[in-house]
């Protein structure tokens, strides 16, 4: 484990809380999908690696984004960010 996860540990939280975004994103994969709430770097990380498959710039920094979060290297803002950006390209944003 971790720096990271040592001082989370100590301080009470979990992995899920470090990666969870202060507000949700919503999506919608495709047009007969159901929307999507977004609430951590683990759920944006399932939607780029499975639903959006269209290799862009802004999707794979987004990924990137997602793993350092993960790794304990960076925070949820960033990834949010990189994810909004990556959402919003693939037209699949619906509520920021």
């Amino acid at each position: 484990m971790g720096r990271a996860g040592v001082a989370a540990r100590l301080k009470g939280k979990g992995r899920s809380e470090l990666s969870r975004f202060e507000r949700p994103v919503v999506v919608q994969v495709s047009r007969h999908a159901a929307e999507r709430v977004v609430f951590d770097v683990n759920d944006a990380a399932t939607i780029l690696l499975r639903d959006l498959t269209r290799e862009t710039k802004k999707r794979k920094t987004a990924m990137d984004a997602c793993l350092r979060v993960l790794r304990g290297e960076s925070h949820p803002p960033a990834a949010r960010r990189a994810f909004v950006a990556a959402a919003l390209e693939a037209k699949i944003l619906r509520s920021d």
